[in-house]
């Protein structure tokens, strides 16, 4: 099982997009420094994510909330997933 996920930061309010295979350890890589794109800027909570059978789903689903750019876009799409 593959997941797309979005993060918020709880200090800044920063949101971000990724994909995985395991979806608490990377939650955990992130809260721990291990991305440079995320660290010193948490600590960081699960936001939304969405389960996929493939990686391939997963990683299009990324690219697609990326290209929003806007975290506003992205915040009104999680809105109309329900």
């Amino acid at each position: 099982m593959y997941h797309c996920y979005i993060l918020v930061s709880t200090s800044s309010g920063k949101l971000y997009i990724g994909q995985t295979n395991d979806l608490n350890d990377r939650l955990r890589r992130h809260n721990e420094g291990y991305n440079l794109a995320t660290r010193n800027k948490g600590p960081w909570q699960l936001l939304f994510s969405v389960s996929f059978e493939t990686r391939a789903e997963a990683v299009k689903l990324e690219r697609k909330l990326k290209a929003f750019k806007n975290p506003e876009k992205v915040k009104d799409w999680m809105k109309r997933q329900g």
